[in-house]
């Protein structure tokens, strides 16, 4: 499994790429700048124009290494795979399970608002003396109301409706705290609320960026273990929309994608003028700045974690795939509940 951490990130505008033998090239103006053996790659990210021969796509096809192609600012465009694989039984499972989707979704939810409070908790504990006093009580409220909202999904019996509800009233009281955790100077970098579609923030498009790349860990986990990620629980089904995808990202964006923005941003290793702000007000990374942010994603998914259900540590980027296979095991009978992963 440690083979699936191998994903290839091209964010070089006008690079190309190709196969030689059975490896995958990279090139800028004709000149090589990577050589990648293809039996070592679960997936190759490309951002912007990129060019990718057709040899490469036919081979990568075959190997089962998907190609997501996204924009410069880390938007989904399209994804490039082989035939679709994974046990027919399996999906049939997850279809039904869609139609009573309340125990998975309360599980997900459970992970989601643990690890939401985990992170307040953890800033209030590190960096509360640099906390203004009123901002310190406003956080302390958060996780009390967090807790709440937590016992109340966990021993309640609502329906999905009351449960996507929860998810909300918790997600708006996260983030009304959220400028508390950060501590730069620049007034650029200040959390003014969740903009999306595009982002119109600094803060925002670092989010969004960080969010996609975790949303494509989240469907190659699902494609992995044999299910469909287009049929989710907590995500409405829609047409070209990833749900399982990203159901299998709520629990773990709070960890992998916010306290790393909240890391970037604080050790000032991203600053307001790593953005770009395009026509009509959107907001992107620049290249340099999705290289910081790309370099320091690979290394947060080499940190190792218990997983509190197998009881063994297991580095942050294989987390997506073992909920996967934790998910897969649940809808096949094997265990009786989906486990979420908390972070401790």
């Amino acid at each position: 499994m440690k083979k699936l951490l191998n994903t290839v990130y091209v964010t070089t505008e006008g690079a190309a790429l190709r196969k030689d033998g059975e490896n995958l090239v990279a090139e800028v103006e004709g000149e090589e700048k990577a050589r990648v053996p293809l039996h070592m790659l679960s997936s190759v990210v490309a951002f912007g124009p990129i060019l990718i021969s057709p040899a490469l796509i036919a081979a990568c096809a075959g190997a089962g290494i998907a190609i997501a192609l996204l924009e410069r600012n880390g938007r989904f465009q399209a994804r490039v795979e082989g035939p679709a694989s994974g046990n027919v039984l399996l999906r049939r499972a997850q279809y039904r399970a869609s139609e009573a989707p309340e125990p998975i979704v309360r599980s997900l939810l459970v992970g989601k608002v643990a690890n939401q409070r985990a992170v307040l908790m953890r800033a209030l504990r590190d960096h509360g003396d640099d906390f203004q006093a009123g901002n310190r009580a406003m956080t302390g409220e958060a996780i009390e109301r967090l807790a709440y909202i937590l016992r109340r999904v966990e021993l309640g019996d609502d329906g999905l409706d009351r449960l996507r509800g929860s998810e909300g009233e918790a997600a708006n009281l996260y983030f009304s705290v959220f400028d508390h955790l950060i501590r730069s100077d620049e007034p650029e970098m200040r959390w003014r609320g969740r903009s999306r579609r595009p982002p119109l923030d600094p803060v925002n498009a670092l989010l969004s960026f960080l969010y996609t790349l975790l949303t494509h860990d989240c469907r190659s986990a699902c494609e992995t273990v044999g299910l469909d990620p287009a049929v989710g629980f907590l995500h409405r089904d829609r047409p070209g929309r990833p749900s399982l995808a990203l159901d299998l990202m709520e629990e773990l964006r709070p960890v992998l994608a916010d306290r790393l923005a909240l890391s970037l941003i604080n050790r000032r290793q991203v600053r307001a003028a790593d953005f770009e702000t395009r026509d009509g007000g959107a907001v992107f990374l620049t290249e340099d700045a999705r290289r910081t942010v790309l370099a320091a994603w690979q290394e947060r998914k080499r940190e190792e974690r218990q997983h509190e259900f197998l009881q063994e540590k297991a580095p942050l980027g294989l987390v997506p795939y073992l909920q996967a296979l934790m998910l897969a095991r649940h809808l096949r009978g094997d265990i009786d509940a989906y486990p979420p992963w908390f972070w401790k």
